[in-house]
């Protein structure tokens, strides 16, 4: 299972080799889509204008429903739709870099959806596309979840090429399997958009995050779902950045918010040299 490539674009348009701007958005999303499209837009913009060249947007950043199957009724075909117009516009109006939280896309099976994460460019073309891989199941007391009952997974590990930055893409649940990550090394940055759930999120998230960080030597934006939905859902938040050492740059707690950081190329190199563990490897 190898990672596929996504080029990226014209010279102007890329950011500096040195330097990565980036924000990871913190949303509290409703059932509501134009409520969220609205939330998400003020959110980018603030984003934007705080000088972020790379901006991603968490999971289900545009719906959060009342039932799983809600997300399955807003489904969109590849290529056309309010939501992916919406990525394109903001993305454009803006020249960003803007990665798309998820959003459902239309598969084979009509009882099921792609949940999909695009990578849009400066332009608002698709640079990348990744569909979730693993899928989320969990029981515990009431709280229940079985993302395989309304979602298909995909199978294809996902790099996109910004520039100089070559950044992989993941979503939540994926977050607990590092031998996908593997296939996506040496990347300079891990994005992992998500909407962990509060019991799963206080006890493994941020341990997690840093651990992927640590063993791939790279940068890890997590752009999360967090706080009480209206759908009465609670999600752990603490949207965070992560540097190739595993120390916790920039972090939100709970709520709406925009979490800057500057990702620097020195810091990656004097990690690698410092610990050449991705050189190291043997199996």
């Amino acid at each position: 299972m190898n990672a596929t490539l996504a080029q990226g674009v014209e010279a102007h348009t890329q950011p500096s080799e040195a330097l990565l701007s980036a924000a990871v958005l913190q949303m509290v999303s409703a059932p509501d889509l134009d409520h969220n499209l609205k939330r998400a837009e003020a959110l980018i913009h603030e984003a934007a204008a705080g000088g972020a060249q790379l901006i991603s947007l968490p999971e289900y950043f545009c719906l959060l429903g009342r039932r799983d199957t809600d997300k399955v009724a807003i489904r969109e075909s590849w290529g056309k739709g309010p939501m992916q117009q919406f990525l394109s516009e903001m993305a454009q109006r803006h020249q960003i870099w803007l990665a798309g939280g998820t959003i459902p896309l239309q598969c084979q099976d009509p009882r099921r959806v792609r949940n999909t994460l695009l990578m849009i460019d400066p332009q608002g073309q698709v640079r990348a596309r990744y569909d979730k891989i693993h899928l989320f199941g969990f029981q515990k007391g009431n709280e229940r979840f079985n993302e395989s009952d309304t979602i298909e997974p995909g199978s294809s590990p996902v790099l996109c090429d910004l520039g100089a930055w070559r950044i992989g893409l993941s979503i939540c649940y994926d977050l607990r399997f590092p031998e996908l990550y593997r296939r996506l090394a040496p990347a300079d940055a891990l994005l992992v958009p998500s909407a962990f759930t509060h019991t799963t999120g206080q006890a493994h998230w941020e341990v997690l995050l840093r651990a992927r960080a640590i063993e791939n030597q790279c940068y890890v934006l997590a752009a999360a779902q967090g706080g009480e939905h209206p759908n009465g859902r609670r999600t752990w938040g603490q949207s965070m950045v992560v540097d190739p050492w595993g120390e916790v740059i920039a972090q939100r707690a709970e709520g709406e918010a925009v979490v800057f950081a500057k990702l620097q190329r020195e810091r990656i190199v004097q990690v690698r040299g410092m610990l050449p563990a991705l050189a190291h490897r043997i199996l």
